[in-house]
């Protein structure tokens, strides 16, 4: 179907409710081009698009159609699987709570049983929700840390991690099987709430993940010495983390907490920030002026569904330091590691896990200790997978994971990246460097004097539409096809092409990939500089990560920028 039939179907739709009719009249050739020309696809966590009028775009027919697509999966799975049901969660976001409760609807009006919260949570209580009253599928209507535009569709399994790639795939197929999202049927909210097959969750649900947040923390008595009266400043970005971080860090005993309030209000428009992004220093502006005038010794901000988590640390000029997601993962991974070591908890088969684009600073951290690093492909739910593997063999230990996009996981009572887990340990983190009379600037010091200076970046190109797509995949071949043999006047040593799991060194040897096939590819260097290149899985990206280590910190980024400059040459010829 091209996309003018697709446009024409639309306003041929006798339900079209009003404000999605006239946002079509409205669009101009283009634009109705590219809100029609595809479906809104599945990637590495769900779909996530502009919210809108059309089969590209985010709305209650393409969360109707999905939903549809998840009741055909769990029927498919038999009747137990109807009655454990499908846990949903929704964030701040515009249409959240509509989206959330049209999928009850959807589910309800197959006979299958959801839990719904009363109203916004975060990811990581929806991922223990699942887990929790057993049910066989989880839904978080959410577009994490992306702009007021945006919303997202994340499905989970069983585990309570993202879909896996077996489920996933069977669940796009029933999506597309569904021809006329139209005449997705829908049970009657009240019916369905009276009759049990819709139950709300709420504060029930709330004092169970607190309740498990309490083994977060590994020394409480440095919390009440050293963290009971250190000044920290959160702020949830106006959205989720406002539900439990507080309460979380009250509870583990942080008394001298200050919120940035002004963002502790949920706000679709995300008004205070110009995107609600922990990863970028820009989001921090209101928490730095409240951090300067409480003179606070760390700064913590979580995305708006509060799996992420951005860390500032306060230097000796009074300025702010934020931290990179990498450098977040160096502390928390360090101080875990030798926290257990000292107490003597620290098992011989301890494991920790990291996606192929992380820093390998990391891994020389586990390797020190005597643990192991497994590395997985982007997506937390491949971290997931792997923690299901450790318990079931009973190999390994797991004991933290992260992805350097600002996602860490240290209990795995939740099976997804969790930012509240990551506030209370980064704040213990930050007591026990006060109890040495340093900050966790200094921490990151220390790890690099004893490991090697480390410096990473991402970088994120938007290239949207049809001819965005098209771009993507010319600069995925060009590389796979193309590639040049050295970086930075430094050979390629190892070239890895996840698509098609294939490890090919300087001199030709190929070895194969155990990993599932995906549209990746790493390149590393003799030096042990690498860079990787991928399209995003859920937004209209192309990403570039860099990652070098040098005698200097100054060295290790002046490496960044040369490779970086030379990358922009080779894709722009």
């Amino acid at each position: 179907m091209t996309y003018q039939e697709n446009v024409e179907k639309w306003l041929h739709s006798t339900d079209l409710p009003d404000y999605l009719r006239q946002e079509l009249e409205a669009m101009d050739k283009k634009t109705k081009e590219d809100a029609f020309y595809t479906n809104l696809e599945f990637g590495t966590a769900g779909m996530r698009g502009y919210i809108g009028a059309g089969t590209n775009r985010i709305n209650i027919y393409v969360v109707r159609q999905a939903t549809e697509g998840l009741a055909k999966l769990v029927e498919s799975k038999g009747e137990e699987a109807k009655k454990r049901g499908v846990a949903i969660a929704y964030d701040s976001r515009h249409f959240s709570p509509e989206f959330a409760f049209e999928s009850a609807q959807v589910l309800a009006a197959h006979g299958i049983k959801s839990y719904v919260f009363e109203s916004l949570r975060p990811t990581p209580e929806l991922s223990f929700t699942v887990r929790h009253y057993g049910a066989i599928a989880g839904i978080m209507v959410t577009a994490s840390h992306n702009p007021k535009e945006f919303n997202g569709y994340k499905v989970y399994g069983e585990d309570g991690g993202q879909m896996p790639p077996a489920d996933a795939d069977a669940l796009t197929g029933y999506i597309r099987a569904i021809e006329d999202p139209f005449a997705v049927q829908l049970a009657d909210l009240g019916e369905s709430k009276a009759s049990g097959l819709i139950t709300i969750l709420g504060e029930e649900t709330d004092a169970l993940y607190l309740e498990e947040l309490k083994d977060i923390n590994i020394n409480p008595e440095l919390i009440k010495e050293f963290g009971r009266d250190m000044k920290i400043v959160y702020t949830p970005l106006h959205g989720t983390g406002e539900m439990l971080a507080r309460r979380a860090l009250a509870q583990a005993g942080f008394e001298s907490v200050q919120i940035v309030e002004s963002q502790a209000v949920a706000d679709p428009n995300f008004s205070t920030v110009a995107s609600p992004n922990p990863e970028s220093q820009a989001a921090f502006a209101l928490a730095e002026e409240l951090g300067r005038q409480v003179d606070a010794d760390v700064l913590l901000a979580t995305d708006p569904d509060a799996d992420r988590v951005g860390v500032e640390v306060r230097q000796a000029d009074g300025s702010y330091w934020n931290l990179s997601g990498n450098q977040i993962g160096a502390l928390i991974a360090k101080y875990i590691l030798e926290a257990h070591k000292q107490a003597g908890t620290l098992p011989k088969n301890a494991a920790l896990a990291k996606s192929i684009v992380s820093t390998e600073l990391v891994t020389k951290i586990a390797e020190s200790y005597g643990a192991t690093m497994f590395n997985v492909l982007t997506g937390f739910k491949f971290i997931a997978e792997k923690i299901q593997e450790f318990e079931e063999t009973g190999n390994y230990i797991y004991m933290f994971g992260f992805e350097e996009s600002f996602g860490y996981l240290i209990k795995p009572f939740v099976r997804d990246k969790d930012a509240i887990q990551a506030v209370l340990l980064v704040a213990e983190i930050a007591a026990y460097y006060r109890s040495r009379g340093l900050t966790l600037a200094d921490g990151i010091d220390e790890i690099f004097k004893e490991y090697g200076y480390f410096a990473e970046k991402t970088i994120s190109v938007i290239l949207s539409g049809m001819d965005g797509a098209a771009e993507i995949k010319k600069i995925m071949d060009k590389f796979r096809d193309n590639a040049p043999s050295q970086f930075n006047s430094t050979a390629i040593a190892l070239t890895e092409d996840f698509q098609e799991l294939t490890a090919t060194d300087g001199q030709g040897h190929v070895e194969k990939l155990t990993t599932p096939p995906s549209n990746v590819l790493k390149y590393t260097l003799a030096d042990d500089s690498w860079f990787a290149v991928r399209p995003s899985g859920t937004e209209p990206k192309i990403k570039f990560y860099i990652a070098t280590v040098g005698e200097t910190l100054s060295e290790a980024e002046e490496k960044i920028a040369n490779i970086e400059a030379e990358i922009n040459a080779f894709v722009g010829q």
